[in-house]
């Protein structure tokens, strides 16, 4: 029995539809990474527990972060991370606080003055130079490495800039949700992988030094300048 034009046509518009619905998942997928944080909603990453499941001083030890040490914290949005940066530098080291958001770099300021806190610089960096000074001991990324892979940044080149920026035995470390859905943090989609992350550096002349996991949620990158 042969199939009549009306079939046909059923069929056609079915097709249509299916491949309808399925452009309109990949743009929404693609819609959810195509932009920063928005400022006015800096309360979300700062919940009461996230000490807790950040786990800071475990990252700052395993980058050998202490008094005295010069150090930045890049893609730094409301300064959560940065407070705890100053704090274990001291007043004898000094913190680089980077956002390409001018409403972030003010908020920062802002909570530096209140907190009372006189080793902290800000910088307001661009999409794909963070303009961070050379000599540091450490570079950290905490829950921003995803953001670097909105157009027009290339995670690659950022690292490059970040890497020339490190001293001969500085640390560059990446903290980023692991993948999943699980626990606090962005969705799915929008959670990176390690090993990209891990591909990206190596292409920016980084070698990966270390791996931890910051329980539960958590990974932590350590990066070396390469030989």
């Amino acid at each position: 029995m042969g199939v009549g034009p009306h079939a046909i046509r059923r069929c056609l518009r079915a097709l249509v539809a299916c491949l309808l619905v399925a452009s309109l998942g990949v743009a929404t997928g693609a819609q959810s990474r195509s932009r920063l944080f928005p400022p006015q909603d800096l309360g979300l990453l700062e919940p009461p527990d996230r000490n807790e499941w950040q786990k800071p001083d475990q990252i700052m030890d395993a980058l050998g972060i202490a008094d005295g040490s010069v150090v930045a914290d890049l893609g730094a949005g409301g300064g959560w991370f940065t407070v705890r940066l100053a704090r274990r530098v001291g007043p004898n080291g000094l913190v680089f606080a980077e956002d390409i958001q001018p409403q972030m770099i003010d908020a920062i300021r802002r909570r530096v003055q209140r907190e009372n806190l006189g080793n902290v610089r800000t910088i307001l960096g661009t999409a794909n130079d963070p303009q961070l000074p050379a000599g540091l001991d450490a570079v950290l990324i905490v829950d921003a490495y995803h953001e670097m892979e909105i157009p027009p940044a290339d995670p690659a080149t950022i690292l490059t800039k970040v890497a020339a920026s490190l001293k001969p035995q500085g640390r560059l470390g990446i903290v980023d949700f692991v993948q999943g859905s699980g626990g606090p943090g962005p969705a799915p989609e929008e959670r990176v992988d390690p090993e990209q992350v891990v591909r990206a550096a190596s292409a920016a002349g980084l070698q990966l030094v270390a791996r931890e996991r910051v329980a539960p949620f958590q990974f932590l990158l350590i990066f070396g300048r390469g030989r």
